[in-house]
């Protein structure tokens, strides 16, 4: 997404103003449901009924009882405690991959905005040739380096979601190096990565937490997609992910909690983090129209 699509002013007032932080409920709903999530993988030792990984080969595929509130899967384990404990890998997993992808991109997108000529088309190139490169295609070539897990999936999602924010980065350094404000701070002798870390960063901030808010729900579901497929976490770790592929062949025996429940978690907080993202980048719009 790129620094206009993230201020576009072309939108309904009804919706910009749902979206607008502070200013709508499905805003605050957005946020209460994020914030509801984060509290259930922080306290899922506290919470979950039963061990996310007890085997109970007495009652597989059980329905939803005063003991099992969600029913079991194949193996007996309890959902509804699989899916707590499946937040923390569903939530850490796109934490770190944000988090990675987002100061990477701030690095190389400030240095080639700020510093133009051969090192602005030089970085340029590398964020467009990674940018050609889908990032489930990636993810598998170096899992299939370095082997299935959590640990491989994030490093190579970070690579892939860099671009966006670099080149998001690049596009807001040149704009903001063109102010006079950034001028006269030169002209005083400040050197260049003073400027940018003191004035440059923290004003172009909040348009990089617009766009981070938005990737964290892709990476969920990349990193969600990728589990599905078996590259991610392996079994029997709680993982939303692994937990829909674990749960298809309960879905031939009539039994579609196992594998309704997670991906019903996933859409949820995917479609959150995105009007997260987008409240915050309308409320940016409008401040700047």
């Amino acid at each position: 997404m790129t620094a206009a699509a993230l201020t576009e002013p072309t939108r309904r007032p009804l919706l910009r103003r749902l979206r607008a932080p502070g200013g709508g409920p499905l805003f605050t709903a957005a946020v209460l449901l994020l914030g509801a999530l984060v509290l259930a993988a922080a306290l899922a030792p506290l919470i979950a009924p039963h061990d996310p990984e007890a085997l109970d080969l007495r009652a597989p595929l059980a329905g939803s009882s005063a003991d099992h509130l969600l029913g079991t899967d194949q193996s007996g384990r309890d959902v509804l405690s699989r899916l707590l404990y499946g937040a923390r890998t569903g939530l850490l997993g796109p934490l770190l991959v944000v988090g990675l992808s987002t100061v990477l991109g701030i690095l190389l997108g400030t240095v080639a905005g700020w510093r133009g000529g051969w090192v602005d088309t030089l970085l340029s190139r590398l964020l467009d040739l990674v940018f050609s490169v889908p990032g489930l295609l990636l993810a598998i070539m170096f899992v299939a380096v370095g082997g299935p897990g959590l640990t491989t999936p994030v490093i190579a999602m970070s690579l892939a979601y860099t671009p966006y924010v670099g080149r998001l980065v690049r596009g807001l350094a040149r704009q903001e190096k063109a102010r006079p404000y950034l001028e006269s701070y030169r002209v005083q002798g400040w050197s260049g990565w003073t400027i940018c870390l003191r004035h440059l960063l923290p004003n172009i901030a909040p348009t990089v937490l617009a766009q981070s808010a938005i990737n964290f729900g892709y990476a969920l579901m990349d990193l969600a997609g990728l589990s599905f497929l078996g590259f991610g976490a392996q079994p029997p770790a709680a993982d939303w992910g692994a937990m829909i592929n674990e749960g298809e062949s309960a879905l031939q025996r009539g039994a579609m909690l196992p594998a309704l429940a997670p991906s019903v978690c996933i859409v949820l907080a995917v479609v959150a983090f995105g009007i997260v993202g987008e409240g915050i980048a309308d409320r940016l719009a409008r401040r700047e129209r």
